[in-house]
């Protein structure tokens, strides 16, 4: 196990009983003015909207709505431009991870007179601000925002889909898991995808070791049993509860401590969505079974092999289980009702490919950093592969 340095101060208030009750003084504490931050009609329509508003009574309250998914940077240049004239206090984000990774960059922006591209990237930028706390309202089970210091933003005109980390984890989050019950079976698929896509780029890491194997293996199982269950019952509490606890749980830091965290899959996804503007846990439920299948080989096979008898509970020699497990993802991620090819997503030719590709390794490091080393050619040949579904059963 790798040296490492363990720290996060979020606030969690999970389950029924505390947006009501508690918000209000959750806010508060920072100051009296408030940017509030959502998406598109969802939270009016599902009444949440107006339980907030009620809430922050008494408060003084800016709107900034219409936050996309894969956030673009003109919400978050919009949002700079509201805090500060309107010198914000705190943000409340209330939606799913979109709108949080949008209002952390606001968070930051709001002490720098620069484009807050800037801040994306180059985030050392935001080491040396200030940033506003962020009080969270978790509407959607998937990216695990809401616990860590990171946010993923886009920027159309330049094709441009960056990670960026504030020096901050969100200060207080709310989950309320009833507030997935109205998720789309499409979001709901997606977003356990995601999760699963946390899990294995911390799970296949050449600093892998027991404790954190065992909490990861733990966290699968109840995405795979559970993601099924809240697709067939979408007001199952149990089912959706656990999916919400797994996606803090799978990428607050806790499961990637003593690992080297090389990911892969990720930075080769985000070109996709910067191009595309596809769902990204689709792009990664596409993406990751043919990853499995391309880097599978004398020295993964033991990862593989465990993967397959502790996530997916097989048996037998080590080189069939590992085909199994991946077979046995892509068979998941199948069961959910998304596509499972490029072209299902409407990505029918390979015109982007190698310019995909070459940014993903150059900003991924996959050359030199990933589990398994990735070349230029090596990241179009999985582009190529995702294009059918003939590697599987």
């Amino acid at each position: 196990m790798n040296d490492f340095q363990f720290k996060n101060t979020t606030d969690i208030r999970f389950g029924k009983n505390h947006i009501d009750t508690e918000l209000h003084d959750a806010v508060a504490k920072f100051g009296s003015k408030v940017l509030l931050t959502f998406g598109g009609g969802s939270i009016k329509k599902s009444g949440l909207y107006q339980r907030v508003i009620k809430a922050l009574d008494g408060l003084e309250v800016t709107e900034l709505s219409g936050i996309e998914p894969n956030p673009k940077i003109d919400s978050v240049r919009a949002g700079q431009k509201l805090v500060q004239a309107n010198d914000i206090d705190v943000i409340l984000a209330v939606g799913g991870g979109s709108v949080i990774d949008a209002s952390k960059v606001i968070a930051s922006a709001k002490f720098y007179q620069g484009d807050p591209w800037d801040l994306v990237i180059d985030s050392k930028k935001r080491a040396d601000l200030q940033q506003l706390p962020i009080v969270d309202i978790l509407t959607l089970s998937a990216t695990g925002t809401e616990m860590n210091q990171g946010s993923v933003i886009s920027n159309p005109a330049t094709n441009q889909k960056l990670g960026t980390f504030g020096p901050n984890t969100p200060a207080v989050s709310f989950l309320d898991p009833q507030l997935t019950y109205s998720v789309s079976s499409w979001q709901t698929a997606a977003g356990a995808i995601d999760i699963f896509s946390h899990l294995t780029e911390q799970y296949f890491d050449q600093g892998a070791n027991d404790v954190t194997s065992g909490l990861m293996e733990g966290l699968y199982r109840a995405v795979i049993k559970n993601a099924p269950i809240a697709l067939a019952e979408p007001d199952n509490y149990d089912a959706r509860a656990a999916l919400m606890w797994s996606s803090t749980m799978a990428l607050n830091g806790l499961v990637g401590v003593g690992t080297e965290n090389s990911w892969t899959v990720h930075p080769i996804e985000h070109e996709l969505s910067a191009y595309y503007d596809i769902t990204h846990g689709v792009g990664l439920g596409i993406l990751t079974p043919r990853w499995m299948t391309y880097i599978l080989n004398d020295a993964t096979l033991p990862r593989f092999a465990q993967f397959g008898r502790n996530v997916w509970q097989l048996t037998g020699a080590d080189e069939q289980v590992a085909k199994d497990a991946i077979q046995a993802t892509y068979d998941w991620v199948k069961s959910l009702q998304v596509p499972t090819t490029l072209p299902g997503v409407d990505i029918k030719d390979d015109q982007h490919f190698l310019a995909m590709a070459k940014s993903a390794v150059q900003v991924g490091q996959l050359n030199h950093a990933a589990f398994v080393p990735l070349e230029v050619t090596d990241v179009v040949k999985l582009f190529e592969a995702s294009m059918t579904d003939e590697n599987f059963n």
